[in-house]
């Protein structure tokens, strides 16, 4: 495996929770839920048959049966939905990097149609790190700026602006962002 970068490493150190034990502040799940602090760190790269459909401006942008979700203690769901199932000509490669310690170092995609634009409304990792290359290249979609489903079911984006995470009824937390707790 490469070496990974300082900030990576130092990202990597930082965190307190792993998934191994719940916290007693988390929520405890019903039958058919999952708590985002059973997920482990680092994430787990899950495949998801369901349907994901996003929308913009009453355009399909993207629909698959194939997503990926990455599941994040402390972090809703993020689903990572492969090119070919993306309607690429809504997308268009904007400036700005961002880094994640597990991932790698995304780029970001702003949505267009017609008239409309959502600014960096997707990102993804062209270039992510070996444990993540599963979701090299597949596009991410931030629930807060555009339709989000699963299953027909409109998702609740995150709290917090930067993260991206997908809440359904099937997620409990308390989940990152959601307060002025910084889960680590």
């Amino acid at each position: 495996m490469t070496k990974l970068p300082s900030w990576a490493q130092s990202g990597r150190s930082q965190w307190e929770y792993h998934g191994q034990k719940r916290p007693k502040f988390a929520v405890k799940p019903k039958e058919g839920q999952e708590s985002v602090w059973d997920y482990p760190r680092p994430p787990k790269i899950d495949p998801d048959d369901r349907e994901v459909l996003v929308i913009f401006a009453n355009k399909i942008i993207a629909r698959s049966t194939r997503a990926i979700r990455i599941l994040e203690t402390a972090s809703p769901p993020t689903f990572y939905v492969p090119p070919s199932d993306v309607n690429s000509k809504y997308l268009k490669k904007t400036t700005g990097e961002s880094q994640c310690e597990w991932k790698g170092e995304a780029t970001y995609w702003d949505i267009i149609v017609e008239d409309e634009k959502v600014v960096r409304g997707a990102w993804s990792y062209p270039k992510p790190f070996q444990d993540f290359y599963k979701i090299k290249s597949h596009l991410a979609f931030y629930p807060s700026k555009m339709d989000c489903y699963v299953n027909g079911e409109h998702v609740k984006p995150q709290p917090g602006g930067f993260y991206g995470g997908w809440i359904t009824k099937e997620i409990v937390g308390p989940v990152k962002g959601e307060s002025d707790e910084t889960y680590l």
